[in-house]
């Protein structure tokens, strides 16, 4: 079993903020050197990581979308 296999999606908060910070985006967040445009590419993207690499992906969109909005 790969960690995949124990934890298979993302968080509620997690689906959560994406949905928030996607909705109506005109500009590409960028993530791991990847630009994600849509809430749909952007949950899909980190559902293909080990857990450790999706939480910092996670992580990564939410100070990008952060930054960029200050």
């Amino acid at each position: 079993m790969t960690e995949n296999d124990e934890d298979p999606s993302l968080s509620r908060p997690q689906r959560r903020l994406l949905k928030r910070i996607y909705n109506g985006r005109t500009t590409p967040i960028v993530a791991d050197g990847r630009p994600f445009l849509t809430y749909k590419d952007a949950a899909k993207y980190p559902l293909a990581l080990l857990v450790a690499e999706r939480d910092a992906a996670y992580t990564e969109m939410k100070a990008f979308a952060k930054d960029e909005s200050q």
